[in-house]
């Protein structure tokens, strides 16, 4: 995937970046030609911070150096665990597999670290302990993920696996190519191609994202939203200038897809996410999810987006996805041998 070469170029300005960051309280962004703070460029979100906290943390936000560190060790010795692993089916395949499913690609393609250090113990910065909020009694969990079916019915509001091969609908939103796994919205890093482009001109902004490239366009002026009967797959988005904040709040999402992580799904979802460029390298991205139909409370969380010298080019879900096929057709020969 070209996003790890992104990383490796974006790896070599990190740590200026970093630094930069330290002394950017007195930093302007940079204007375009309609005066607003000019966010447009290729974004990288992905973060080997968790999205919950770990319970042992408690309510402490950061990292200590000394964590840091360790966590630094933990992260090389688990991607050197998995490359032995790997390397030795290349050199014995009778070799027992490693994990208990086959996964979809190995571990050279994943992007398992962010760019710059890892600081914080989650992204989730409310509730106070890093964590989801209890679920409304009732809201739905979609178990479906990498890994053998589960029983379920139709519409599958799962990112991944399904609940049987009859047909595509029976399979996980991602595979059936309709939303990406990390795209969002919002935004939660993890896997590959975790990368974003910003276009801006004086009344709208883009956010396209490279995995299913979806390109949600964001008007900043004073339009009426949509009629609440008019449901999109990523949520009818319209945004505003606070100072030099974007921020684009997003309703009106269908109930096909689920609220947060494998819960709920998103019809009663109001998204609120904040774009600030806080140094030439870096966008503090944060979100607010309110869900009053399948959450408790409301959930806040914060995470860097560093600036890659690269383009974006479009990700053909569709066109070629024998993925699909051979599942489906998989199934079909299972049947004809009557197993």
């Amino acid at each position: 995937m070209k996003a790890r070469i992104l990383l490796l170029i974006a790896a070599l300005i990190a740590p200026f970046s970093l630094s930069f960051a330290q002394t950017a309280d007195d930093y302007a962004a940079p204007r375009t030609e309609w005066g607003q703070p000019d966010l447009q460029g290729v974004w990288n979100f992905n973060s080997s911070t968790p999205m919950q906290r770990p319970e042992r943390f408690g309510t402490q936000e950061f990292l200590t150096p000394e964590e840091v560190e360790q966590d630094r060790i933990r992260e090389e010795e688990r991607r050197l665990a998995a490359d032995a692993a790997e390397a030795e089916l290349v050199l014995n395949p009778e070799a027992p597999p490693v994990g208990s499913s086959t996964g979809g690609y190995n571990n050279f393609w994943y992007e398992t670290a962010s760019i710059g250090e890892n600081v914080r113990t989650s992204l989730i910065i409310y509730p106070p302990d890093g964590r989801l909020p209890a679920r409304v009694e009732g809201a739905a969990v979609h178990t479906a993920n990498l890994g053998p079916d589960v029983e379920g019915d139709r519409p599958v509001l799962a990112t991944f696996g399904g609940i049987g091969k009859d047909g595509p609908e029976d399979r996980g939103l991602s595979e059936r190519c309709l939303i990406g796994f990390n795209a969002g919205p919002p935004f939660t890093g993890g896997g590959y191609n975790a990368n974003v482009q910003i276009f801006q001109n004086k009344d709208h902004a883009v956010i396209m994202t490279e995995m299913v490239h979806d390109a949600r366009i964001v008007p900043l002026d004073d339009r009426g939203a949509l009629a609440d009967d008019i449901r999109l797959w990523s949520g009818d988005s319209r945004g505003y200038w606070d100072k030099d904040t974007l921020v684009v709040m997003t309703r009106n999402f269908t109930d096909l897809t689920p609220s947060f992580s494998q819960f709920g799904d998103s019809r009663d979802k109001t998204l609120t996410e904040r774009f600030t460029r806080t140094d030439q390298y870096t966008i503090e991205y944060e979100w607010t999810l309110e869900d009053p139909s399948t959450f408790t409370d409301k959930i806040v969380a914060t995470m860097p987006m560093t600036k890659v010298a690269g383009t974006l080019y479009e990700y053909g879900c569709h066109e070629g996805n024998y993925g699909m096929f051979n599942i489906l057709r998989g199934e079909r020969m299972t049947e004809r041998r009557g197993e």
